[in-house]
């Protein structure tokens, strides 16, 4: 009898532990089963978890990028309007300085924009974050043969990584001597001479439409990623979903029939206790009494 009793003070304390954890479960030994699939799906969700916060660095790796292409753009559009002001004859040699001063500021200017740090990391220098992708050496030319052209490219979901970085080298560089900057410095020289001809903004006019070019090519190539990365974003937040749900199935208790389990094993403890002491045998203490 009092074996039994112990059995039925152990189911009871076994529904009111769920019902004050919420878990099917308190140890592994309760139900190797669901402790086994418990670790499975938790993998899982960490799993998620930290694809989530993968893709969060990407998309801050392209926004950011986004935004410095969109200022570069908008400064190549300023040369370009200078370009075409500079091949009106009508302008003299002052007013072609006032635009070579400005056009320097916008080399420069771009020349900051290359060199784009977020949060310590030079964000178009490839693998190599933490040197600067465009330098200048001693005599004042900028120097573009250090670009790091290693793609930078995180798993945002299992097997499938995406490259987070534009190529500085693509944009920036070049081994023929018509880089991005060479472009520039050609408008500025042209800009300095006195006898300069229409024939010759014109090239500088096609050079420069070559840059901003390059700028919106890259700029479309990292829109159609971060696009990508918006499916891959839903893709992960539906999984997470999934993925909780099937766990809290899988440990969470019911409690509507935690409650009712736990008032039916009251119900039978209580009779049980009640039928062993009406079988319990007289002692000496009865007869005292």
């Amino acid at each position: 009898m009092l074996r039994h009793v112990m059995d039925s003070q152990q189911k009871l304390d076994k529904y009111l532990e769920q019902l004050y954890t919420g878990r099917k479960i308190s140890y592994p030994s309760d139900d190797p089963v669901i402790a086994m699939k418990g670790i499975a799906y938790r993998t899982e969700v960490s799993e998620v978890e930290q694809y989530k916060r993968n893709s969060s660095e990407v998309k801050t790796w392209m926004d950011n990028t986004d935004a410095a292409l969109d200022k570069a753009t908008q400064a190549m559009h300023r040369l370009y309007e200078l370009s075409i002001q500079a091949s009106n004859s009508t302008y003299d040699q002052d007013e072609l300085n006032s635009i070579k001063e400005e056009a320097i500021q916008l080399k420069d200017h771009l020349f900051d924009i290359a060199n784009t740090n977020v949060s310590g990391k030079y964000i178009f220098n490839g693998m190599n974050t933490t040197k600067a992708p465009i330098t200048i050496d001693d005599e004042g030319n900028i120097v573009t043969e250090n670009i790091n052209n290693e793609p930078v490219e995180i798993e945002v979901f299992k097997g499938t990584r995406v490259q987070a970085n534009v190529s500085a080298k693509e944009l920036f560089h070049s081994d023929d001597g018509d880089g991005f900057f060479e472009n520039i410095q050609k408008f500025i020289d042209t800009l300095e001479n006195e006898d300069v001809t229409s024939d010759d903004f014109d090239e500088s006019i096609q050079l420069l439409n070559k840059n901003t070019s390059k700028i919106l090519d890259a700029r479309a190539s990292l829109g159609a990623r971060m696009n990508r990365m918006e499916l891959i974003d839903n893709r992960l937040d539906e999984q997470e979903v999934i993925a909780k749900q099937t766990m809290a199935e899988n440990e969470n208790v019911h409690f509507e029939e935690a409650i009712t389990q736990l008032i039916t094993q009251e119900t039978l403890h209580r009779a049980a206790l009640a039928a062993g002491s009406r079988m319990m045998q007289p002692t000496l203490i009865d007869f005292l009494r």
